[in-house]
C-alpha cells in the first residue's frame, strides 16, 4: 500500500551511531526529493544511556515528529521494550540479533548488522546494513541511497572508492535480510517535483546563519547544552575583517562582553540555556536601561536548575519576557520551525538595532538540533538594519523624551560624534544620574514606547470569524498545526493564530485575539505561561500543557482540544 510518509526510529544507547543513521537516511531521502525532519532524544552523558534518533520522510512538508513509528530499529532489549508501544498498526521492528533474541511470532525480525558489515571489509558500515533493511521495508529507491553514499564518501582520498563499494554492499546485505523476513510496511509514494533548491540544516545553525546575514559581527558565548552548537558554528564561520568570536568563562561574562560590544557600535549576540539566562538578568536590565543593542538566544531545556539538559521544554517564557527587576518587558521572538529560525536570527539583530536595546530570541531543544530540508534562503533578500548614529549636528540629548512617533534619537558611538554616559541609574537627557520623578516617568514611557518600532515578524491568522482559536508558540507549532488540520477535516469550526513575535504582538494578531471567546494554547510547561500572559493582557486564553521533556503528539492535542470545545 502506498503511503505519503513514514517514521523510522533508531533506538539503543548513546554512542551507537543512532544520530548518524537517522541523518544518513534523512539526507538520502532529501536528495530523492522528499521532505524530512529528524528528532533525537538522549541522556546528558557523553556515552551510553538510553537514546533514540528518528527521521520522518514525507511527500509533503513535515510538521512534527508524528504520533507513532513505522519502522523501529532496536539495538538492545531495553530499547525494544521502551519503544515497542510507539509502533503504528502494521509497524515492524528490526532487532539486534547479536545482543538479544525475541520469541517467534511477533512483528519483528533479527539482523546481525555488525557481522554483515565486517564481511564487506568495512566494519564501520553496520548502520548502512540497517539502512538497507529499512529501505526495503518501505520500498525506498536503492539508487537514491547509492547516490547519497557516493556523494558522502567522495572526499578526494585514495580509499574513497573502496569505502563507497563497501557501503553499497552493506546496503544490499541489509536488503537481503529484510527481504527474507517477508515483512513490509508499505511503499513510499514518489515525491512531488519541486524546482526550489533545498538545504538540510538544523535550527541552531539556521539562527546563526540568519544573524550573520543581518550583519552580526561580534559573538561571545559560554558552552551549555543545547546552545553550544551556535558557539561552534560561529567559531567556524564568523570570521574576516572586523568580526570577532570568543568563548568566555561564564554566562555573566558573556552578557557583559556583548553589552560592551553593543556600546562600542557592534552588532552583538550570545546564546545560552535556562541556567545561563538566569545569570544574565542584571546585564539585560542594564542593557534595557542604557538602551544598548544586543541579542540573547535562550535555547530552552527542561528545568529548573540543571533539570533536563538534553530534553525540550517551553518553560522560560516568564524569565525571558521579564528577566530583570523593575518595569521591563523584553522584545521576544520565538520561531516554530527550522526555516523560521533563519529569519528570526536576522530579525533579532535588526530589531536590536532598530529600537536600540536588548532582544531575546527563544529557541528550544526540539528545534535546535532537529534537521529539516528547507528552501535555500536567498541571503540577498535579508535586509540589514543599523542603528541611527550621532552626526556632527546632533544635540547630544540621546535620552530625550520619545512618544513612539518620528525617528528615534541617534546613538553616539565611542570614537565618533557626540558623547554620553551609558548610565544604569535613572538619568536625564544626556545620561547624567538623576532621581527626579519627572525623568523616571518620561524615560520609563520612552523605553516602552520604543517597542512600537518592532514589527515585520511572521504571523498567521486563519478562520478569523471563529470563536475558538488554537494559538501555539515556538516549537509546538508543528504538532498543533497537524491537530488543527485534523480537526478541520472533521468539520469542527476552529480558528488559527500564530506569531513568531510574542512581544510585541502584531496589531493584526491583537485584533483577532480581542474578538476570540477562547484561545487554546498548547505549550510545554506546567504553569501555562503564554496563556497566563495573554490573560494578563486581557485576552481569554487557556493552556494545554505537557512537561515530559518531549514534544506534543498531534493525536494527543486533537483529543485535548476536543475536550475543551
Amino acid at each position: 500500500m502506498d503511503k505519503k510518509d513514514f517514521v523510522i526510529r533508531f533506538a539503543g544507547e548513546g554512542g551507537q551511531g543512532l544520530v548518524t543513521s537517522a541523518d544518513a537516511f534523512a539526507r538520502a531521502a532529501a536528495g530523492a526529493g522528499y521532505f524530512v525532519q529528524t528528532f533525537s532524544t538522549f541522556p546528558s552523558q557523553i556515552m551510553g544511556g538510553p537514546a533514540s534518533s528518528q527521521v520522518r520522510i514525507s511527500t509533503t512538508p513535515v510538521l512534527s515528529a508524528g504520533d507513532g513509528v513505522d519502522v523501529l530499529v532496536a539495538l538492545n532489549e531495553y530499547a525494544y521494550n521502551n519503544h515497542k508501544d510507539d509502533l503504528n498498526s502494521g509497524g515492524v521492528t528490526m532487532y539486534n540479533a547479536q545482543e538479544y533474541e525475541l520469541p517467534d511470532g511477533g512483528n519483528y525480525f533479527g539482523i546481525r548488522a555488525d557481522e554483515l558489515a565486517k564481511s564487506t571489509g568495512n566494519a564501520r558500515a553496520a548502520n548502512m546494513v540497517t539502512i538497507g533493511a529499512v529501505a526495503h521495508l518501505i520500498d525506498f529507491s536503492l539508487s537514491e541511497i547509492d547516490s547519497f553514499i557516493k556523494e558522502r564518501f567522495t572526499r578526494g582520498r585514495d580509499n574513497d572508492q573502496d569505502i563507497i563499494e563497501a557501503n553499497i554492499k552493506a546496503i544490499r546485505l541489509g536488503v537481503d535480510v529484510a527481504k527474507s523476513s517477508g515483512f513490509s510496511v508499505g511503499k513510499i509514494e514518489k515525491p512531488n517535483s519541486d524546482n526550489q533548491e533545498q538545504i538540510i540544516i538544523t535550527g541552531n545553525a539556521a539562527i546563526a546563519l540568519g544573524a550573520v546575514s543581518a550583519g552580526l559581527d561580534f559573538y561571545a558565548g559560554y558552552p551549555i547544552s543545547p546552545a553550544t552548537t551556535i558557539l561552534v558554528w560561529m567559531e567556524n564561520n564568523l570570521f574576516g575583517g572586523n568580526k570577532f568570536v570568543h568563548q568566555v568563562s561564564s554566562e555573566i561574562e558573556a552578557i557583559n562582553v556583548i553589552l560592551g560590544a553593543g556600546f562600542a557600535g557592534r552588532k552583538a549576540m550570545t546564546a545560552t540555556a535556562g541556567p545561563g539566562f538566569a545569570l544574565m538578568g542584571e546585564g539585560l536590565g542594564l542593557s534595557w536601561m542604557t538602551e544598548i543593542p544586543l541579542v540573547v538566544i535562550d535555547v530552552q531545556r527542561g528545568g529548573p536548575a540543571t533539570g533536563l539538559p538534553t530534553k525540550t521544554e517551553q518553560s522560560d517564557l516568564y524569565t525571558c519576557m521579564f528577566p530583570a527587576h523593575g518595569d521591563i518587558r523584553m522584545p521576544v521572538i520565538a520561531p516554530g520551525t527550522v526555516e523560521e529560525c533563519f529569519y528570526a536570527g536576522a530579525l533579532s539583530i535588526n530589531w536590536a538595532e532598530r529600537y536600540q536595546g536588548p532582544v531575546i530570541l527563544m529557541q528550544e531543544m526540539s528545534i535546535a538540533e532537529r534537521g529539516e530540508n528547507i528552501t535555500k534562503p536567498n541571503l540577498d533578500d535579508i535586509k540589514e538594519e543599523s542603528r541611527s548614529v550621532y552626526g556632527e549636528n546632533d544635540t547630544g540629548k540621546r535620552y530625550d523624551s520619545w512618544d513612539g512617533t518620528g525617528p528615534l534619537n541617534p546613538m553616539p558611538v565611542p570614537g565618533g560624534f557626540g558623547a554620553y554616559v551609558a548610565n544604569g541609574s535613572e538619568h536625564d537627557e544626556i545620561g547624567d544620574t538623576t532621581h527626579l520623578p519627572r525623568h523616571h516617568i518620561r524615560l520609563t514611557e520612552r523605553r516602552f514606547n520604543k517597542l512600537n518600532l518592532l514589527d515585520g515578524a511572521h504571523y498567521e491568522i486563519e478562520n478569523e470569524d471563529s470563536e475558538i482559536f488554537i494559538m501555539p508558540w515556538g516549537g509546538s507549532k508543528g504538532p498543533a498545526r497537524e491537530a488543527y488540520e485534523k480537526l478541520l477535516s472533521e468539520n469542527i469550526k476552529l480558528g488559527w493564530i500564530y506569531s513568531v513575535a510574542l512581544n510585541p504582538l502584531p496589531e493584526e494578531v491583537k485584533k483577532v485575539l480581542s474578538s476570540a471567546k477562547n484561545i487554546i494554547v498548547p505549550e510545554l510547561n506546567y504553569l501555562g505561561q503564554w496563556s497566563s500572559i495573554l490573560r494578563m493582557d486581557g485576552y481569554s486564553a487557556q493552556s494545554i500543557t505537557q512537561y515530559t521533556g518531549l514534544p506534543f503528539k498531534p493525536s494527543h492535542l486533537v483529543d485535548e482540544i476536543k475536550k475543551i470545545i
